[in-house]
């Protein structure tokens, strides 16, 4: 596969490097007309117009788009750790690191998973003890600044378990001060309490290649010979507190795992070296050539950790495969350099084409626009998965294959939500072409509903809720249940395509919608930040379904919409809320893309009309910028809610298209 097209960044020329010159937009006083401030109407033909065409213009030749998708400063850090533990430096790429990671710190002194945030130990931990290994002096103004703000919060001791297995494999801690990861998990039987299928995708990927590294106990190379000793309040070898008790359930897994530990020395050395055959072969199945195990920054270091650990010379094509996979994800900007957790082209290429339907069938924006949405379309049908192995079909393994990946490739974890979300851009283009692949997504999206009537991200029924109580999973993640911003664009495509052997699939995500609904009229938002999105997520898809008992869901989630608009018109929320839902719907400052998700919503409730829907269209015009763009600086969707968030690029640029689109409709619907 080629390499991907870096497009759509922040402002740094990449999108303009990737513009092909045939297909802009005209720029003539008469294509982009100046409107008066009090012309609404006006004003927003002028700026939809230069929406569009700044979203056309970061498309790919091929026909895709792909955003930056940013991470907080812990992947950075890890890539810098990475190095350090294999013994390859590359002394300019790490200065460069180096300096986005500065850059980051904040006004708390340490490192937030979003901006905005409160000090994370974890984060700020391994940022630290990244800048040392990179040759930040430890007395320097802003490492003291961080090193007293982490022992301000308990220090290295208060770290996740991930964090404490990276500091066992470079000596920082006895190896007691993490969970136990016994590479014999492989091995577990279906029946056995813990299986590799009863966690979600992430974890999987996660834990095979970690457990070689926890079995195996390798040593950092360590070349600098860098230590943290400073960041704990108490010397490691002698803290007892590493495993704060959760719950009565987690005190027992505690004791069960304490116990079960004493007996890895008498594990038969036949039993560990069949395991190690067993993860070996699991690893090397699911290594995704470059695009990488899982597709994900986590997955595919501790996979090329472990290969080399396990024997695979540095020249292997495999190793070599698992390297370049990591390096992609590299991101320069300006003078420094970070790393994503992974690429996200078919989410970003489905929606944008959404975006540029809306647009094309409400404006003049020509041929230019229909034929981005061809190539999209055809970009999106040469990437359904249509065989192959894949870890889904362990539990449906009668079921046909026809879903898409979030990422370039990753045929064994196709996406629910991504497969509902290129399905739906293709509804819109439905030709002879697209029938069949609409037909084929739809099909295994029936058959991966979950027995409660919803879709989780990538699996079914993976609510073992007690498997988030065993030590490792401290960050309580472990699992893929199903959530209501997924099945409702599982909900949106079943009834837009209507087909008769949808309708029982289809009354039963929308019983599961009614009963997610929050008490104020929201829903929670697993994917996206977080009770705008989730209403969003949720209104956009019941859109046109006759079901009586939406009608009340719909005005509730309205009302609580408007209530908590901006004063300025705008909406916006904080990654704050996943940890006190009182703050649902009410950040610090207004984001177009939140804004635009609340509108779309809006529209959709039958509010068009509304005052609050006119102060909203009117905040995203005054907001546009000469380049037709939108600037928003937070993080706009969790990855893990209160672990891990994300920053999609792409959400300032397509949603407000969409918005704008969807309001110019229904200016032209609505008399007024």
């Amino acid at each position: 596969m080629d390499a991907p097209l870096e497009i759509g960044s922040s402002g740094d020329g990449a999108a303009a490097r990737a513009r092909p010159a045939s297909k802009s937009l005209a720029r003539t006083p008469e294509a982009l007309p100046e409107a008066s401030p009090g012309a609404l109407p006006g004003a927003l033909a002028c700026g939809l117009a230069r929406a569009a065409e700044a979203l056309l213009d970061d498309q790919a030749p091929d026909g895709h788009w792909c955003y930056e998708l940013e991470a907080d400063c812990t992947i950075s850090a890890e890539y810098v750790l990475m190095m350090h533990f294999l013994g390859e430096v590359d002394e300019p790429l790490e200065s460069r690191i180096a300096a986005f990671l500065r850059e980051h710190q904040d006004a708390h002194d340490g490192w937030s998973l979003y901006p905005g945030g409160d000090l994370n130990v974890s984060a700020s931990v391994k940022v630290y003890w990244a800048l040392k290994l990179a040759g930040d002096d430890p007395q320097a103004d802003h490492m003291r600044r961080a090193r007293e703000a982490i022992l301000a919060r308990g220090g290295a001791a208060r770290s996740n378990v991930f964090t404490r297995i990276a500091l066992a494999l470079f000596g920082e801690v006895p190896w007691r001060a993490t969970p136990w990861v016994p590479v014999e998990i492989i091995l577990a039987p279906r029946w056995f309490p813990f299986h590799l299928s009863r966690i979600s995708f992430w974890s999987r990927t996660v834990m095979v290649p970690l457990s070689v590294l926890c079995t195996l106990r390798p040593r950092a190379a360590n070349p600098r010979d860098v230590h943290v000793r400073e960041l704990f309040d108490e010397p490691p070898e002698r803290e007892r507190s590493w495993f704060p008790v959760r719950s009565r359930l987690n005190r027992l897994f505690l004791a069960v795992e304490r116990a079960a530990r004493l007996l890895d020395p008498l594990v038969p050395g036949f039993v560990r070296r069949r395991a190690l055959k067993h993860a070996e072969a699991w690893i090397v199945a699911r290594a995704n050539g470059v695009d990488g195990l899982g597709g994900i920054f986590p997955a595919m270091v501790n996979a090329y950790e472990a290969l080399l650990l396990l024997g695979y010379p540095s020249d292997h094509p495999q190793v070599l495969r698992c390297r370049e996979a990591i390096d992609r994800l590299l991101v320069e900007r300006g003078e420094t350099t970070y790393c994503r957790p992974c690429f996200s082209p078919v989410w970003d290429t489905a929606l944008a084409t959404l975006a540029l339907q809306e647009a094309a069938a409400q404006a003049p924006l020509g041929a230019a626009a229909q034929g981005a949405i061809g190539r999209a379309v055809d970009w999106l049908l040469e990437r359904q998965i249509l065989d192959g192995e894949a870890d889904w079909r362990d539990g449906r393994p009668d079921l046909a294959p026809g879903g898409w990946a979030f990422q370039y490739a990753n045929p064994h974890y196709p996406d629910l939500d991504d497969t509902a979300a290129a399905v739906w851009a293709l509804l819109g283009h439905d030709t002879d072409g697209c029938a069949r692949a609409i037909d084929r997504g739809l099909d295994w999206l029936r058959g991966m509903q979950s027995r409660n009537g919803g879709f989780a991200a990538y699996d079914t029924d993976n609510t073992y809720t007690y498997l988030n109580e065993i030590p490792f999973a401290d960050h309580g993640a472990l699992l893929d249940p199903p959530t209501a911003d997924v099945s409702a664009r599982c909900a949106a495509v079943f009834s837009r395509r209507a087909r008769a052997e949808d309708r029982h699939c289809l009354e039963s995500v929308v019983e599961y919608l009614l009963r997610e609904q929050e008490p104020d009229g929201a829903w929670y938002g697993r994917w996206g930040t977080n009770y705008i999105y989730g209403a969003w997520s949720v209104l956009s898809a019941v859109e046109g379904i006759d079901d009586p008992r939406l009608r009340e869901a719909v005005e509730r989630a309205a009302a609580w919409l408007k209530s908590v608009q901006r004063p300025d018109g705008s909406w916006g929320e904080s990654n704050d809320t996943y940890g006190d839902p009182r703050r649902a719907g009410r950040g610090d400052v207004g984001t177009s893309a939140q804004t635009s998700w609340a509108l779309l919503a809006l529209m959709v409730a039958g509010e068009s009309d509304a005052s609050e829907v006119q102060r909203g269209i009117r905040w995203l015009l005054d907001h546009q910028r000469a380049d037709g763009l939108w600037k928003d600086e937070g993080f706009n969707a969790p990855g893990f809610p209160r672990v891990f968030h994300l920053r999609y690029h792409g959400y300032a640029r397509y949603f407000p298209v969409w918005a704008l689109a969807r309001y110019r409709r229904e200016l032209t619907a609505v008399p007024r």
